[in-house]
């Protein structure tokens, strides 16, 4: 199996590889130029499964990739757990036996709302379908893994109970998502597409992006470039890892950023993400205002509720506070915790969070609340945790 995982991350998988990557190895074959052209846009753009289906290629050329221990590569859905709300969660099989999760929510969760970009004013006007052509779904968000596990230990996530397994490369990344682009036929814009389908991306699964950060954003110009998702439809989230936080403020093809803030002090903050003793708040909102935002562009904090923990009246006016005096363009989204087995936290008094929701809106903030999607099959945020017991299941041939 080791071996097998050394093989895998030194390119024998073609998907993941860069344009520049696969023409370095096309000429080391011996073949023209245009072979690496050709390849790209069988992996990426048509989104073949085997080299079988490479038929811009000569039948010689592929059985020599064959030979030579080369495949596709994509990930395998290995299990998929279909949630009474469409949901659908993904476990999914690397080529080293580690597995991962992903997660199908059709019509998405709310998140994108007020952040100005197209994906949120999809969100926000929520038309209906024409009753004459009914569509499959308005629009859809895949959430994506970077990381077999997390080494970040929030308190309050499943995910933080694996401990960090290993990082993911670009294309088990990028490959998570043409997988269940895949399992969906969705039709993406192109000249031959006839109706393409709004597909937006989270990078908030299992693991910490910005730890595994270079395979994030090789994954992300893949993504853009040559599968043809674009940037403004993706969002990633970070626990707050600041160096890299500096590192994205530089690049010219970039997501969305969500930073999950989750306390209004540092203290608070501590007790449930133990990344607060390496970069504190302060240190956070510090690296923040160094992000060059695009025109409507906002900040997106993510603030987890737990109930008696950082839902109360006090907690809200520390974060307006702190809002106030960073002087960025933000939104909040809240998200209500979502339980999990062997996490000792409750899920925040309704009352309580329409409360907390009100203040910050009075105060002029833009806060929406997150809706929970999945959370009878583990699928919400929060909850991935390969956890295939007591939900239900479909193993995909």
């Amino acid at each position: 199996m080791k071996e097998m995982t050394k093989d895998f991350q030194n390119g024998k998988a073609l998907f993941g590889q860069t344009q520049e990557e696969l023409a370095a190895l096309m000429a080391a074959m011996g073949e023209p130029k245009y072979r690496a052209a050709q390849v790209v846009d069988a992996l990426y753009r048509l989104r073949i499964e085997s080299l079988d289906e490479m038929t811009t290629l000569p039948l010689e050329l592929r059985e020599r990739l064959k030979a030579e221990g080369y495949s596709v590569g994509l990930p395998k859905l290995a299990q998929v757990f279909t949630s009474v709300d469409g949901t659908e969660r993904y476990l999914v099989e690397l080529a080293d036996g580690q597995t991962v999760e992903t997660v199908w929510m059709p019509d998405g969760d709310g998140g994108e709302r007020g952040d100005g970009s197209e994906a949120a004013s999809e969100e926000e006007s929520d038309e209906p379908q024409p009753e004459q052509e009914p569509a499959r779904f308005r629009r859809a968000t895949i959430c994506i893994s970077s990381q077999v596990g997390c080494a970040v230990n929030c308190q309050f996530c499943l995910t933080a109970k694996l401990g960090l397994q290993r990082n993911l490369t670009a294309g088990e990344i990028a490959g998570q998502v043409v997988a269940v682009l895949n399992r969906h036929s969705v039709e993406l814009a192109s000249k031959r597409a006839s109706k393409p389908e709004r597909i937006n991306l989270v990078f908030m699964g299992m693991g910490e992006p910005f730890l595994n950060y270079d395979a994030f954003m090789t994954s992300v110009r893949l993504l853009v470039g040559a599968v043809g998702i674009p940037e403004s439809r993706m969002t990633v989230s970070t626990s707050g890892i600041v160096p890299a936080i500096r590192a994205f403020a530089k690049e010219t093809i970039r997501p969305k950023l969500a930073v999950s803030l989750n306390a209004s002090n540092n203290t608070t903050r501590l007790e449930i993400m133990p990344i607060t003793k390496k970069w504190d708040i302060q240190e956070l909102l510090a690296a923040l205002k160094e992000m060059p935002l695009r025109t409507r562009e906002g900040i997106t904090f993510e603030y987890v509720l737990l109930g008696g923990v950082n839902d109360q009246p006090e907690h809200a006016r520390e974060l307006l506070q702190m809002l106030s005096e960073s002087g960025l363009r933000a939104k909040i989204n809240l998200i209500v915790w979502n339980p999990g087995p062997g996490i000792d936290y409750k899920q925040p008094k309704p009352e309580d969070v329409d409360r907390f929701q009100k203040r910050l809106i009075a105060a002029g903030v833009r806060t929406y609340i997150r809706r929970p999607r999945g959370r009878d099959i583990y699928a919400a945020c929060g909850q991935l945790k390969r956890t295939v017991e007591e939900t239900p299941l479909v193993t995909i041939g």
